[in-house]
């Protein structure tokens, strides 16, 4: 029999995957991973010598807010696609609250259209909940390039609100899918507007205070326990959803941030006044010590980035008319190796959270391990780098980031997206080749 060529191999990293973590080499043939261990006699139409380096399974994304259609000012699929390769990120699941929003097939489709071949990451796409769509949430969920329904219970960017325990019930009983849900309570949100002071981003935290999550989640559990459904709870925020989060791991999936692992109340109001500004806010110590005791625990099961551009101009105006959010997926991959490096969390732990987490919990075909037969999408990074991100560096729209001057030790030096590298030494690749990602559940639509 004769030996296969191969069209790639990486030769002589370091591998974290399902063996744990050892030196390898990692063949690519047809964009899928070919074979994996000791290649050195094997032969391919090209070797890459990445000894000294970390090779582990492409990053997954799984919230990010790219602004196409409706705010391309701010960012759109091209330039969040550039963003999230030159951080490492090989495919993000982008959210609904567009304009228009996503809530129809058409709308669906529209952005998967829009995203192919023009996004240099893999991609795939949440469709909205709203009290309108309800009836027609079955099929929306089962399209080609869509990675679940979003739910938000708390009003943010957008116009995307469900609110109400009723309609609540509705779109859970609806959907069989996961359903991702932004857990702030609209009603005390709207009784607290008034302590949101204006010119004072500090308030923040007191108007969307900690009881707004805490209730929010406690409700939309108890509903989905009711109906049978199963949730995946975003951003959390607050030390005492941990816990309780915990008492409900056979319905609920976890996610949170890394700035909300990084950055700390007050201080960052201080130092980036309304760059720091998100929903739900950055909190205190003692909430961000409830979040990393969570991820030890193993409560969460994955890292999610939150990337929400604004323009600077839009963001410097005074407090609470600047809007939430800020750019995130270019600096999760750093600033997360950063806490490994010290010490915060293990590699192993990085790779469940960031690509195994998000297998699990979305039911991804061919994407979320390293291994024979799925998708040759790939992570390289160099643990010992020492780097400082700027501003300059950001490749998205908006053009800056919270993460400005911060030193950090842990940095990607390559992005592979189905064989091909996207980015190389930070450097882009000369064409995008974005493609839908694929679920277990939408697979009645394929030819």
């Amino acid at each position: 029999m004769t030996a296969p060529i191969y069209d790639l191999i990486f030769q002589g990293g370091t591998l974290v995957n399902h063996d744990g973590e050892g030196k390898g080499d990692v063949a690519i043939l047809n964009g899928e991973i070919a074979a994996i261990g000791d290649l050195s006699t094997a032969q391919a139409g090209e070797i890459v010598d990445v000894t000294g380096l970390h090779i582990l399974p492409g990053v997954i994304d799984t919230q990010v807010h790219l602004r196409e259609p409706g705010n391309e000012h701010k960012e759109d699929l091209e330039t969040g696609g550039r963003a999230a390769v030159m951080g490492g990120v090989t495919s993000v699941f982008e959210m609904p609250n567009t304009n228009p929003s996503t809530t129809t097939v058409e709308a669906l489709a529209d952005k998967v259209a829009r995203g192919t071949n023009r996004m240099y990451c893999d991609f795939a796409f949440y469709a909205g909940a709203a009290t309108s769509n309800i009836e027609i949430l079955p099929d929306l969920e089962r399209q080609p390039g869509c990675c679940g329904i979003k739910m938000f219970m708390g009003s943010s960017t957008g116009s995307l609100l469900v609110p109400d325990d009723e309609n609540v019930r509705r779109v859970l009983s609806a959907v069989t899918r996961r359903v991702a849900v932004h857990s702030e309570d609209e009603f005390r949100l709207r009784e607290r507007r008034p302590l949101a002071e204006f010119g004072n981003v500090e308030t923040h935290p007191v108007w969307r205070d900690h009881e707004a999550a805490i209730l929010c989640t406690e409700r939309v559990l108890k509903i989905a326990r009711e109906v049978g459904a199963r949730l995946h709870v975003l951003h959390i925020s607050t030390a005492e959803e941990m816990p309780i989060l915990a008492r409900n791991k056979d319905i609920a999936t976890v996610e949170v941030t890394p700035q909300h692992l990084t950055l700390v109340a007050p201080d960052c109001y201080r130092e980036l006044g309304t760059l720091a500004q998100m929903n739900p806010p950055i909190r205190d110590q003692r909430h961000q010590d409830g979040l990393w005791w969570g991820l030890g625990q193993g409560i969460v099961d994955v890292i999610g980035s939150d990337h929400a551009p604004h323009t600077f101009e839009e963001k410097q105006q005074p407090y609470p008319k600047s809007p939430s959010g800020f750019p995130g997926v270019q600096t999760l991959v750093p600033v997360m190796l950063n806490h490994v490096n010290e010490g915060r969390l293990s590699l192993q732990r990085f790779v469940d959270l960031t690509s195994h987490g998000p297998k699990r919990v979305f039911n991804l075909e061919k994407k979320g391990r390293m291994a024979v037969g799925y998708d040759a999408d790939l992570t390289i990074v160099d643990m010992k780098a020492e780097r400082t991100i700027s501003k300059d560096w950001i490749e998205s729209k908006c053009g800056w980031t919270p993460y400005d001057g911060k030193k950090v030790k842990g940095w990607q030096i390559g992005t592979v997206v189905r064989g091909k590298r996207a980015m190389w030494e930070d450097q882009l690749a000369d064409v995008a080749t974005g493609q839908p990602m694929r679920f277990e559940e939408n697979i009645r639509h394929r030819k």
